[in-house]
């Protein structure tokens, strides 16, 4: 069974994370069904937004460690890779139902978004460097310009959670709502979106971007830096430490 569901209706494809037991920690199966998901979303003239939403009490608590430990998977670029690349490219409008904890890939896809709402149990969690890591889907660019630097290296160098009504204060999501009325909220608003004229809701989305050149080079940049980091003492350390539900300990790694 697909730990992520779709569905459409109203022009509308709803991307679900559907692995409640494992606080829909993303596996590269899951992104490699979300890049399946977004192509054909992207190719289909029937679909005009995409809303990403999550079954359970946690939005997404990031990769899944044990995944992350055996690399990034195969020969290519990379599912997550290609999946962070759609989401900077993407054509159509994307929306987000933030619900419980959004960490690390869970909070810098938002950024990618344009809209999100969020329940006021939320929490953007960003530990990559906690992990051994560099920050990844352009958030090292992009976050410093969102919410200034000072908030940004809280958030990317000590890995501090950011709640719901910071995050709404700071602009990264559109606005707070109960839980029980969340994914029909986000839905809601994707459908309005894709109610839009298309054309014109597509070059208004790509003047807001802006050139997304600089984008996609710090996609690359991170992407390099954060896979070298992955085989590292101190990514290792960090794993480690977290399976044997310790503190990790950095002093000793140069």
């Amino acid at each position: 069974m697909s730990d992520v569901k779709t569905e459409s209706k109203d022009a509308v494809l709803e991307i679900r994370f559907d692995r409640p037991k494992k606080k829909n920690a993303l596996t590269i199966a899951m992104y490699a069904a979300m890049v399946e998901a977004l192509e054909g979303a992207a190719k289909d003239p029937g679909i005009r937004a995409v809303a990403f939403t999550a079954e359970g009490e946690t939005f997404t608590a990031g990769n899944d460690v044990l995944d992350f430990m055996n690399g990034l998977g195969g020969e290519g670029e990379p599912p997550v890779l290609r999946f962070i690349r759609l989401l900077a490219t993407y054509e159509k409008p994307l929306v987000a139902a933030v619900n419980g904890a959004a960490v690390g890939l869970g909070t810098t896809m938002l950024l990618h978004c344009d809209l999100v709402y969020a329940s006021d149990a939320a929490r953007l969690i960003t530990p990559f460097v906690s992990l051994g890591l560099v920050p990844e889907a352009a958030s090292s660019l992009l976050l410093p310009q969102r919410v200034g630097a000072a908030v940004a290296a809280e958030m990317l160098l000590l890995g501090a959670p950011l709640s719901a009504a910071r995050a709404k204060e700071l602009g990264l999501i559109n606005e707070i709502v109960p839980a029980a009325e969340l994914r029909a909220t986000a839905l809601a608003r994707a459908a309005a979106l894709a109610k839009q004229p298309p054309q014109a809701l597509k070059l208004a989305r790509a003047l807001l971007r802006g050139d997304v050149s600089a984008t996609l080079a710090r996609l690359d940049d991170e992407a390099k830096l954060f896979a070298e980091c992955l085989v590292g003492s101190e990514a290792r350390e960090a794993f480690t430490a977290f399976f044997e539900k310790r503190a990790p300990d950095f002093s000793k790694l140069a």
